[in-house]
């Protein structure tokens, strides 16, 4: 379990990231097509994942639109952001915000995403979807950087993920 807060109040989350060096835990998740993909979707490529509480808050939506900006140089590298949202309303929001660089990912299926990767949050208001998270994997499917946002209002280190790709 690991401590974050949200406005300053303390919540958990089930578990811990996964630790850089090891095989990232595999996924499903549904694309804006209600398609199932996993992280065999992926095979071969650098993947970010922006995990988010939800597309439909201001900094969800900022750190959304930084990555689509930095993912237009990184070629070799997919962006995903992930949220409890569903494919509907995260496709809205990526037309409307011409979010085109990234890939928009739901849990609308189940929450074992969020189980594996240790960012459900277990307890206080928004207890049920994920905490804010970075995870950047390799093209081998090794984890190689992490970062649990500590405070739910911040944006993350985008600097520190990106220089991993």
């Amino acid at each position: 379990m690991a401590t974050i807060t949200l406005r300053g109040t303390e919540i958990h989350t089930n578990g811990v990231l996964p630790k850089v060096g090891d095989a990232a835990p595999d996924f499903s998740l549904v694309n804006a097509d209600l398609a199932d993909v996993s992280l065999a979707t992926y095979k071969g490529k650098k993947k970010l994942l922006s995990i988010v509480p939800s597309l439909d808050t201001p900094v969800c939506a900022t750190s959304t639109i930084k990555f689509n900006t930095a993912a237009k140089t990184k070629a070799d590298a997919v962006f995903l952001m992930i949220a409890a949202d569903l494919p509907f309303a995260m496709s809205r929001f990526c037309t409307a915000e011409g979010a085109e660089n990234i890939i928009a990912l739901s849990m609308m299926r189940g929450k074992q995403f969020a189980r594996d990767y240790g960012v459900l949050i277990e307890d206080g208001p928004l207890a049920g979807i994920t905490a804010r998270a970075i995870v950047v994997i390799d093209a081998d499917d090794k984890v190689v950087y992490t970062e649990l946002v500590p405070e739910i209002a911040q944006e993350p280190n985008y600097d520190a993920a990106l220089a991993l790709l």
